[in-house]
């Protein structure tokens, strides 16, 4: 099975030797995000809400240029800085993924990149 690299500008770019997602057969392994906008490369820095739309956004846009969309994912991890946070998390994230959501698992974090509040990763099928 060979391994294909996924990337949009639509999504920020990566800072180091990863990718923004890897397609493998029919699935998709994206890389975490956290709330940098795409273009920019800024952090948002704010609070956990607006970086979880963030965040939720870019991945939409790897999951599109990989011909997958959120209907597809299986299974998110989700990473908070702290799990007080989760509540409001979760009421964005199903905003995004309202029908038949993936399997998901979610840590608590000592500490995330660029003081993020939320990084999420995904995996997800490909449809033929």
């Amino acid at each position: 099975m060979q391994k294909e690299i996924v990337f949009t500008d639509k999504a920020p770019g990566v800072v180091g030797p990863y990718s923004q997602a890897v397609k493998a057969g029919n699935f998709l392994f994206t890389a975490g995000q956290i709330a940098l906008e795409p273009g920019t490369g800024q952090m948002l820095n704010s609070d956990v809400q607006p970086e979880t739309e963030r965040v939720l956004k870019n991945l939409q846009a790897v999951l599109e240029a990989a011909g997958s969309s959120f209907d597809h994912v299986v299974k998110s991890t989700v990473l908070l800085a702290d799990m007080a946070d989760f509540g409001a998390m979760n009421e964005v994230y199903g905003r995004y993924l309202p029908h038949h959501p993936p399997a998901r698992t979610t840590y608590q974090a000592g500490k995330l990149p660029l003081g993020a509040k939320v990084e999420i990763e995904m995996i997800a099928v490909i449809p033929d």
